[in-house]
């Protein structure tokens, strides 16, 4: 397989991307009170210097007081936190990079520091993290519509800070995701519903908020899952029917781009076709799809971090993919976690010098 297949330009309305690799949003709680550091910029910063096509970024809060479950990741509102990421998005640029924030809202997700609680009640849809397992309280109206809002806002916030594009955290069994979810959500007015397209008005709704805010030219990708991490079997769509009712309203409501999540992205998302899930998004919307999951390293990531080490691996199934067009760009997490000069050592053939995924990486900002 030619690894010239991951360096062709990519056009995404006004995003021009010089390849097709992306820095997978990985949580990294390095941005004390929600405000990114100069740490956190240098870091940003070293990927797009050493050959990163498209940057997302961590997760970032919206302005809903419990949209975060750690004081440690930054947010996305505020004078200073939005100042601090005005520093990051100007030095990706002057580095030769383009970035999208990833905008974030957990839900009902406990909080990873036990001394520490939101500044206010926990969102979801109907008072459960997890099925059967209730936390918190379902959202009022005035809440779905302020959370609609928050998401809105931030987007215009990333346009007006010179952001290329936004990405909105849909995946994983986090705010959005959990309306998705019939397991989760109960609601039996229009923000629930017995089927996925009536569960995916919450999602949609908060696409046309951020259209409203950004423009038709300015593109914005969703980030999706089946999986969840309150359910690793957890699957919405059963089949590529219900995937396409699923994701056409999301495409009609604005989305450019789906960013499909994967544990391994070589795996098939139906019986009867080798397509990944982002194969499937391609083929049923049209629009150009993310695939990501355990690409360029042994083993998949969530045993990476719970301390499995994993080696380098093949690119060549990655790369048989993209020759055929089943996806449009691939997003990488750990191996760019581990090592930013990791796309340089690609494209140069320096095979020789990846290095191996350990989980004391997580713990300090290469």
């Amino acid at each position: 397989m030619s690894i010239d297949t991951l360096f062709r330009p990519l056009q995404i309305k006004s995003m021009s991307v010089k390849n097709r690799i992306a820095m997978a949003p990985m949580t990294r709680s390095f941005s004390p009170g929600g405000v990114a550091t100069q740490a956190v910029t240098d870091y940003y910063r070293r990927r797009a210097e050493h050959g990163v096509g498209l940057i997302i970024s961590e997760g970032t809060g919206v302005a809903r007081p419990a949209s975060l479950n750690d004081p440690n990741v930054p947010r996305f509102h505020g004078d200073e936190e939005l100042a601090a990421w005005k520093s990051v998005i100007d030095a990706v640029h002057a580095a030769g990079g383009v970035m999208a924030p990833q905008l974030w809202h957990v839900g009902a997700v406990r909080t990873r520091d036990p001394e520490w609680t939101p500044a206010g009640p926990y969102d979801s849809p109907s008072g459960f993290s997890s099925p059967g397992k209730q936390f918190g309280e379902a959202m009022s109206d005035a809440d779905v519509a302020d959370a609609i809002d928050a998401f809105g806002k931030a987007a215009g916030a990333a346009k007006a800070l010179g952001f290329d594009s936004v990405e909105l955290h849909g995946a994983h069994g986090y705010l959005i995701d959990q309306f998705f979810w019939d397991g989760v959500n109960l609601r039996t007015d229009r923000w629930g519903g017995a089927t996925l397209p009536e569960r995916a008005r919450f999602a949609a709704e908060i696409l046309k908020a951020v259209r409203r805010e950004v423009g038709e030219d300015y593109p914005v990708i969703i980030r999706l899952s089946q999986w969840k991490q309150q359910d690793f079997t957890a699957r919405l769509a059963a089949d590529p029917t219900e995937m396409e009712a699923w994701l056409q309203p999301l495409a009609d409501a604005g989305a450019d781009v789906f960013h499909c999540s994967q544990r391994r992205f070589w795996e098939p998302e139906f019986e009867g076709s080798d397509l990944n899930f982002a194969g499937w998004a391609r083929k049923l919307t049209g629009k150009p799809t993310i695939t990501v999951g355990s690409v360029g390293l042994s083993g998949e990531f969530i045993a990476a971090y719970g301390g499995e080490a994993s080696q380098p691996a093949s690119l060549d199934n990655l790369l048989e993919r993209m020759e055929r067009d089943e996806f449009d760009m691939v997003a990488v997490g750990r191996a760019l976690l581990q090592d930013p000069e990791w796309v340089d050592k690609i494209r140069d053939g320096r095979n020789d010098e990846l290095k191996s995924f350990e989980r004391s990486a997580m713990g300090v900002l290469f």
